[in-house]
C-alpha cells in the first residue's frame, strides 16, 4: 500500500483533525519543552526587560561568536519540522553555514549558505513570495519545506566570519505521528566561479537511493555583456549515462519566464509566483558594482521530478550568443542550491565551502576616514 498523500499537500488538509502536537524552538525555549516558553531570566533582551521582569522578552537572539556553530535546534524522537522562521543583518548571509542531521547521521543532509537556502544569495535583500520559501523586509526569512525525521533532528549555523552574529529564530515541528514513509530532505550547495571553459555547472552528482528532486535556486552572476540565459538544465537519473532523461530548453524557461524575462521598454523584469520566479535583479550602478547578478528558483512540489535507484547528475549549461547566431560559452558565477527528497539520511554532497569559496563581491567600496576608529560591526 503506498504512503497516504502528505497533510500538508493539500489545502483541505487543514480542516483534518491528526493526533500530533506541536512545539517549536526558540531563544525562548532552547529545547522545545512542553511549557517550557518564556521562562528566560537572563539573555540578550534582559536588560530591555529590567523594569518587567521574566516573561517579557527576556531571550529573543542569540549570539554566535565568530568561528563558533550554534545548535539552532536538537530534537529527540520522530517528528517533522514544518516552519522554519530566522532573521539577521544582511551581512552574514553568505558567511552563516545552515546544516541539518537527520536521526544522528555524522554527515549533514543540508549544509546551504544562510542566505541562498532563503534564496537570497547575493547578500542584498530581494523579496520572494513561494509556497515554500518567503524572504520579507527586511530579511524575515521562512522556510515551508517539510522535513521529517525518524529518530531526531539536529540543526546548527555555524558562523564562518570573523565577528559575532546576532541571530533571532523560531523552528516548529509536529510529534506524535507516523513518519516512515516519508523522505529525508536534502540541500546541496555548489558554486562554480567562474564556470570553467564549455563546462556545465553542476548542482548535484552521484546520488544513490530512491527519491525526488523538489528545487532549484540559483544566484548567477553575469561576467560579460549580452544575454547569459540559452543553458539547458538536464537531470540523468537512475540508468542515465551520456545522455540525460530529462533536458530543457533554456535557463530563462526553466525558471518559468520567456524570451530574456524581458518586457520591451522595461528589461530584466523580477517575478514571484508560488512555485518559480527571478525575485533579484542586481543592475550596474556605474561604478564598484559593475556585472549584473540575478537570483532565480523553481520549486518541482506539483511536478516533483522521480528517479527510483539514484540521482545520476543535474548540470546547467551557460550559454550567450555570439556573432553569426552562434552559441557563447560562458564563464559566469553561478551558485546553486539544489534540494531533493531521498529514502536515507545521507548522500554524496560536495565538500564543505570555505569562506573565500563563499564570499561574495559586489564592489561596494567604501571611501576611508583616514585616522577615524574602524566602526564595529552590528549584531543586529
Amino acid at each position: 500500500m503506498s504512503a497516504p498523500a502528505h497533510p500538508h499537500s493539500e489545502l483541505a488538509g487543514i480542516s483534518r483533525l491528526r493526533a500530533s502536537r506541536t512545539r517549536s524552538i526558540s531563544p525562548e525555549n532552547f529545547d522545545g519543552a512542553v511549557g517550557g516558553g518564556g521562562r528566560a531570566t537572563e539573555g540578550t533582551g534582559a536588560w530591555n526587560a529590567r523594569d518587567l521582569g521574566p516573561g517579557w522578552k527576556i531571550s529573543p537572539s542569540v549570539d554566535i561568536k565568530a568561528g563558533e556553530t550554534l545548535d539552532l535546534a536538537r530534537i529527540d524522537g520522530a517528528g517533522r519540522i514544518t516552519h522554519i522562521w530566522i532573521t539577521t543583518h544582511t551581512d552574514n548571509w553568505r558567511t552563516l553555514l545552515l546544516r541539518a542531521y537527520w536521526d544522528g547521521a555524522q554527515e549533514p543532509a543540508v549544509e546551504v549558505p544562510y542566505g541562498d537556502f532563503f534564496c537570497n544569495g547575493w547578500g542584498v535583500f530581494s523579496q520572494v513570495s513561494s509556497q515554500m520559501i518567503a524572504a520579507n523586509p527586511h530579511g524575515g526569512f521562512n522556510s515551508y519545506w517539510p522535513m521529517p525525521f525518524r529518530t531526531g533532528a539536529h540543526l546548527t549555523l555555524e558562523n564562518t566570519s570573523t565577528v559575532d552574529v546576532r541571530v533571532y529564530y523560531q523552528v516548529t515541528y509536529e510529534v506524535g505521528e507516523d513518519v516512515g514513509g516519508e523522505g529525508y530532505f536534502h540541500a546541496q550547495w555548489h558554486r562554480s566561479n567562474p564556470l570553467e571553459d564549455r563546462v556545465p555547472h553542476v548542482l548535484v552528482e552521484d546520488v544513490e537511493g530512491q527519491g525526488h528532486y523538489v528545487g532549484t535556486y540559483i544566484a548567477w552572476g553575469v561576467n560579460s555583456n549580452g544575454w547569459w540565459g540559452e543553458g539547458e538544465i538536464k537531470f540523468y537519473l537512475d540508468d542515465d549515462t551520456d545522455y540525460p532523461t530529462i533536458c530543457g530548453t533554456g535557463t530563462e524557461d526553466y525558471f518559468g519566464g520567456a524570451w530574456n524575462f524581458d518586457i520591451p521598454g522595461q528589461g530584466y523584469t523580477e517575478f514571484s509566483t508560488p512555485y518559480l520566479g527571478m525575485p533579484q535583479v542586481i543592475r550596474p550602478d556605474g561604478l564598484y558594482v559593475s556585472q549584473q547578478r540575478f537570483g532565480m528558483y523553481r520549486w518541482h512540489v506539483a511536478d516533483p521530478i522521480r528517479f527510483e535507484r539514484g540521482l545520476r547528475r543535474v548540470d546547467i549549461q551557460a550559454l550567450g550568443w555570439r556573432s553569426g547566431w552562434r552559441y557563447l560559452p560562458l564563464r559566469d558565477d553561478i551558485a546553486s542550491t539544489a534540494i531533493f527528497y531521498l529514502d536515507r539520511p545521507t548522500a554524496r554532497r560536495p565538500r564543505t565551502p570555505s569562506a573565500d569559496d563563499l564570499e561574495v563581491h559586489l564592489g561596494t567600496a567604501p571611501v576611508p576616514d583616514i585616522g577615524a576608529t574602524p566602526p564595529r560591526a552590528p549584531l543586529a
